[in-house]
Parts: structure tokens; C-alpha cells; sequence
């Protein structure tokens, strides 16, 4: 019996330091305390609100008295976790709304649009959070390889057709979840939609690039307007947003085990983007990228102007703005 639990001791701590080499275990966040009626009267639209770091940020933001809309592709998701995040939130809370919003076609963008222009008259913050991850193949209603197509092209043309009430609500604040796989990607203008070749881990890399792009540039666009543009990376969550990454049966368990010792639970991951929506510490800040609530440094590759400008002027074309 001794031999048998020491054994088990000893194969049990190796599998630990082989988890915690794999996964390298992240400073556990502060979490935010802000005055309960800090976004008072401020309406926040969050996209992909329905799950993960999304649904975590719209119910801190109802706590601190929001007006969340809360921009889901599944209505039916998107209504049970507003229910969720209003019992949580308790009395005194702020206000939800759940719109449907589908980022794989740009039609839907259009209309969404075209009701939040009509039914709001304030935007004072844009979180652009859904996203996918590593799916296999597939196309957006327009043909777009769909990861570029619902990270980077469809919050694009979300922005651009929101810009004009953003702008009107100044000072107004853009939020966009990146990644630090970002490190990992380069946007390939030759193959831009994947079409020769489809690499899942590559494209998703390479939206997440284009994320940062998009913020760099679209600082630059709304100098002067009281619109602002922040980026943010938010370490490795606890969220459903792997569930496209095959892990042999076997090493479940493992997994399992080390995302619950290791990752960041939905609530952290909510505390970076929780932070570039309220802090009064980030007002007028613009064009940068932030990593547990602090400016984070990029690479070359996410900074270089020319390149950003040049995915700015594609992703105009093929998102039809260069037809209006």
C-alpha cells in the first residue's frame, strides 16, 4: 500500500510539472473594484455577451449599472445568459438588452446596425469581444474564410457603421479583443481568404493580427473626435472558445485538470476589457494594447503603419463600404 501511494506521489507530481511547464501559471488577477454606479447612463454594446470573457464583462458592466446590449449570434443563448447575469447582478443593477447579431454575414452587421441607429441615441462603448478559434474550414454568407471573417472583417464593418453614433456620443470608447497569438500570425495579403491553403492555427493567428491592425489605424482615423481605440490580449480563459481543438480522449482528464489550476477564469479574463471601458486611467489613451490592465509592448509586426493601412483599405473592399 506504501508503495503503491508513493508511486502514485511520484507520477502525480510529474504530471503537475509537466502541466505547469505546458501551461506556465498566470498572475491571478485583482479584480476590479469600481463605484457602483460608475457606468450609469452609459450604454455598452459587447459582442459574443452570451458566454465566456463576454458574458463575465456584460455582468460586471450591469453590476456598475450599465445599459448592456448584449450582440449574440443565438438569441436563444443570448436571452438565458441575460437572465444569468440579472440574478447575479442583484437590485440596483443597470439595464440588458439581447439583439441578434451575426458575424459571419454582413448582412446581419447591416442590420443590426440599422437598429441600434434607430433605437439608440448614445453608443459609449464598442467592445468588439466574439470571436472563433481553430474551426475547420468553412466559409462566412459571403465566401470570407471564417475566422478572418467573424474576428476581424465583420467587427469591422460593425465599427465603420457605428462610428457616426460613437462619434455624436464623445467621449466614447472601442474595445477590441486580440490575442497574443497574434504572435504567431502574419496577414498574408497574396491568400488573404485562405483559398490556396488553410492553416486553422495560422488564420487564427493572423486575425488576431488583424485585430491589432485595425486598432492601430483606426486610432489614427478618429484623432481628434473623442472616439478612442484600445486592444487587448487576455491570457489563456476558461471559455468554450476551444471546443474546435481535438484532445485525445486520454488526455482529457489532464486538460481538464490544468485549465482549472492554470487558466484564468472568465471573470479575470473580463478585468482587462472591464478596465478600457471604465478607468477613468485610460481616458483620451488611444492606438495601444493592454495585458492585465497594463500597456503591453508588440511585436513589429502589429505596430507596422504601412501594413495596417494597406488590411485597412482590403478589408474596406471587401466589406462593400468602398461601394456606398
Amino acid at each position: 500500500m506504501a508503495t503503491a501511494v508513493l508511486v502514485a506521489a511520484v507520477v502525480g507530481g510529474g504530471v503537475l510539472l509537466l502541466m505547469r511547464r505546458l501551461f506556465p501559471r498566470q498572475h491571478a488577477m485583482k479584480l476590479l473594484q469600481y463605484p457602483a454606479d460608475t457606468m450609469r447612463g452609459k450604454t455598452v454594446i459587447v459582442t459574443g455577451a452570451n458566454s465566456g470573457i463576454g458574458k463575465a464583462l456584460a455582468g460586471e458592466l450591469l453590476k456598475l449599472q450599465a445599459r448592456v446590449i448584449m450582440a449574440c449570434r443565438d438569441r436563444e443563448r443570448a436571452a438565458e445568459a441575460a437572465r444569468d447575469i440579472q440574478e447575479q447582478s442583484g437590485p440596483g443593477r443597470g439595464e440588458v438588452v439581447v439583439k441578434e447579431l451575426d458575424l459571419a454575414s454582413l448582412k446581419s452587421v447591416r442590420k443590426f446596425c440599422q437598429e441600434i441607429q434607430e433605437e439608440e441615441t448614445t453608443i459609449d462603448v464598442l467592445v468588439n469581444n466574439a470571436g472563433i478559434y481553430q474551426c475547420p474550414y468553412a466559409k462566412t454568407e459571403e465566401g470570407f474564410e471564417i475566422q478572418l471573417g467573424v474576428n476581424h472583417l465583420g467587427h469591422f464593418l460593425l465599427t465603420h457603421l457605428l462610428l457616426d453614433l460613437l462619434k455624436r456620443s464623445a467621449p466614447s470608447r472601442i474595445v477590441v479583443v486580440s490575442s497574443k497569438l497574434y504572435k504567431h500570425g502574419r496577414v498574408n495579403f497574396e491568400d488573404l481568404n485562405s483559398e490556396r491553403d488553410y492553416d486553422k492555427a495560422f488564420c487564427y493567428s493572423q486575425s488576431k493580427l488583424a485585430n491589432l491592425l485595425f486598432t492601430l489605424e483606426l486610432a489614427q482615423q478618429l484623432e481628434g473626435t473623442g472616439v478612442t481605440v484600445n486592444a487587448l490580449t487576455p491570457g489563456i480563459v476558461r471559455t468554450g472558445l476551444g471546443r474546435h481543438v481535438h484532445i485525445p480522449l486520454l488526455a482529457k482528464p489532464l486538460f481538464s485538470l490544468a485549465s482549472t489550476l492554470f487558466f484564468k477564469s472568465p471573470l479575470e479574463g473580463a478585468q482587462t476589457p472591464l478596465y478600457l471601458a471604465c478607468s477613468s486611467e485610460v481616458h483620451g489613451v488611444s492606438g495601444k494594447c493592454f495585458a492585465n490592465c497594463e500597456e503591453e509592448e508588440l511585436l513589429a509586426k502589429a505596430t507596422d503603419e504601412q501594413a495596417a493601412k494597406k488590411l485597412w483599405d482590403i478589408s474596406r473592399k471587401m466589406v462593400g463600404l468602398d461601394d456606398q
